[in-house]
């Protein structure tokens, strides 16, 4: 009995042998391709027995192969229907189908060895404790069972077209990403990236040459060496006082001498005599303010022409002031190198009707012809001096020096105008009482301003005057003023950047205008002078004149309590006139002899008459 199963065990082992892949062991294949094996189908069924099978030990190692592709996946993918193969007479694999078989998988281990060659090998060292394989196969009624098949997609007749072309396609994928050896490319990444350590880059310093004696070359220029080596005379020293581009012009009455013109002109002298004679007969405007039609129906026929257009200083036009005379057109300009030029517009030709005086040594930034007497004209520099230029004695008397500060504006204090009130750059002020000149003065301490570029005082209420500084307005009481310094009474803190000018209306006081360098003019309510003024009419226009250009100020028209006179950024180039309210009323402008920004102006007292300077020392004259 015993040896009858030992025949049966051996036949069986001799039939599966066809069947088992008898590759060598390999331990190094670490993972198992998913390509489909290539296998015969056959017409008929294939009947597989399963039986108890033993093998000893030392045969075990001959069945150790790795999962194969229906052993793995033959959940998943449906490789085959099966179909009934009848039933040889001798019930096994003929030798051109078992040589199939073997070459179908020895392919696809190869395949899965060029695809995944890094795959952990421990998952498939298992063995095979049993394996018993029979198959019994008839051939076919037509005798298509021996013949030499070669196996491939289209043998797989009972697979559908989506799973022979998905198939075909898992074959190519498998081979073009085994032909691209990615896993070879990222082993060798990896290896290099260990080996590879971080270097320190730390920058060498460079090192330090030491002294050898020779030192650096030098010029022997420098050295005051000549090339011979034998040393240079000394240059004498210096002089301890060097000049100053503008030195101060000397203390006391200077002579009114023309730069323009030869002193010993009779034209000059018929000047100064027409100046005299219409400060006689000027006098002081008595008339009715006009009604607001009637002032734009005379302020639109006031027109330029080119006798109207005249150069009358070298440098920019840093103030105006018009005659009061009624009679003739006289302009008084204040320029930037401390000139005067004064301008007889109803001469001709014009060019005879222009004279230039230099009474000063810095820009002249305030000009004011006297209220009480228009024969003196009152200037005031940046080289800390006011001097009033009398046209009776020809001269330009010093009426108030201080070298060791810088002035910026001033006004009088007093109807007659025996005292004035006079701003410094640097924030502090001076009460001057021209009654006795060079003795009876008062010099304020520094104010809470930083900086004062105007000062006005109230038409009516003349102990008040007010300041424009950086950014704040003040409003000061002349009466409480300490030379230890002051409160304001008032401080308009509205305006977001550095103000130009402050000035009250000419005839009443009761508005306030300021110019401020964030493109606004606004107006306020000073009828009043309280804790605070409330702001009426806020007007946007441009102030950016830039750095080459002096900046705008806003000033009121002396005939109309209501209209201030402001220039323009706008083109064509123009001088505008606006109401309180914000309503624009007229614009100066003329294509042919206006052509440059007139920064700063000056209006007639008595007649509609306006002039305009610009940057280059040229006034235009609008008149009715």
């Amino acid at each position: 009995m015993s040896g009858s199963c030992a025949a049966a065990h051996e036949k069986a082992a001799s039939r599966q042998r066809p069947q088992v892949n008898d590759c060598k062991e390999n331990q190094n294949i670490p993972y198992v391709s998913l390509k489909p094996i290539p296998t015969t189908v056959l017409e008929k069924t294939v009947k597989v027995h399963l039986a108890a099978f033993s093998l000893s030990s030392d045969k075990l190692d001959q069945f150790k192969r790795p999962k194969s592709l229906l052993e793995k996946n033959s959940n998943d993918v449906p490789l085959c229907k099966k179909t009934e193969i009848k039933k040889s007479g001798r019930g096994i694999l003929t030798p051109k189908m078992e040589a199939t078989s073997s070459r179908a998988e020895s392919t696809l281990q190869k395949s899965s060895l060029d695809v995944h060659p890094e795959s952990n090998t421990g998952q498939h060292k298992s063995t095979l404790d049993a394996v018993m394989v029979s198959a019994d196969m008839e051939s076919s009624q037509d005798g298509d069972s021996n013949e030499d098949t070669t196996p491939g997609l289209d043998d797989f007749s009972g697979l559908s077209s989506y799973e022979k072309k998905r198939l075909k396609n898992i074959s190519e994928n498998a081979n073009f990403f085994a032909s691209l050896q990615l896993s070879e490319s990222a082993a060798r990444l990896r290896e290099m990236i260990k080996k590879r350590q971080p270097s320190e880059s730390k920058r060498k310093k460079p090192k330090k040459r030491e002294n050898d004696g020779t030192g650096c070359r030098r010029s022997m220029r420098l050295l005051k060496v000549d090339p011979s080596e034998v040393s240079l005379p000394a240059t004498p020293p210096q002089p301890a006082f060097v000049a100053d581009e503008n030195p101060l012009l000397p203390p006391g009455p200077l002579e009114m001498t023309p730069e323009n013109r030869d002193d010993n002109d009779e034209l000059f002298k018929g000047f100064l005599q027409t100046w005299e004679e219409m400060s006689k007969a000027g006098s002081k405007n008595t008339k009715e303010l006009p009604s607001l039609k009637s002032y734009k129906a005379n302020v639109s026929r006031m027109v330029i022409s080119e006798e109207t257009v005249c150069k009358v200083t070298k440098g920019s036009v840093l103030s105006l002031a018009l005659h009061p005379s009624e009679t003739r057109t006289l302009v008084a300009a204040g320029a930037k190198y401390g000139q005067i030029g004064l301008w007889d517009v109803t001469h001709q030709p014009k060019e005879e009707g222009v004279y230039v005086f230099h009474p000063h040594s810095q820009p002249v930034s305030c000009v004011y012809f006297s209220p009480a007497n228009p024969a003196h004209i009152l200037s005031l520099s940046y080289d800390g001096t006011v001097r009033c230029g009398d046209f009776s004695r020809a001269v330009f008397e010093e009426v108030y020096r201080n070298e060791s500060s810088t002035f910026s504006s001033f006004d009088f204090l007093a109807e007659d105008a025996s005292t004035l009130v006079v701003g410094h750059w640097d924030g502090s002020m001076s009460l001057v009482d021209r009654r006795t000149p060079g003795t009876s003065y008062e010099k304020l301490s520094k104010f809470s301003l930083e900086k004062i570029r105007t000062v006005h005082v109230h038409p009516v209420h003349r102990q008040y005057f007010v300041t424009a500084g950086l950014r704040d307005i003040h409003i000061y009481d002349a009466r409480s003023l300490t030379p230890r310094g002051s409160q304001p009474l008032i401080a308009l803190t509205e305006h977001t950047k550095s103000v130009a000018s402050a000035y009250f209306s000419p005839i009443t006081g009761n508005r306030l205008v300021t110019t401020c360098a964030d493109s606004n003019l606004r107006i306020f309510d000073s009828s009043c002078i309280a804790s605070q003024l409330p702001l009426l009419t806020t007007i946007r226009h441009n102030t950016n004149t830039g750095r080459w250009l002096t900046r705008f100020r806003a000033v009121w028209d002396p005939k109309q309590e209501d209209c201030i006179i402001v220039g323009s950024m706008a083109y064509p180039r123009r001088v505008e006139i606006f109401h309180e309210t914000g309503k624009r009323l007229h614009s100066f402008l003329s294509v042919e002899y206006l052509a440059s920004v007139c920064s700063i102006n000056a209006m007639h007292p008595v007649r509609y008459i306006l002039a305009g300077g610009n940057s280059s020392g040229k006034i235009h004259v609008f008149m009715n």
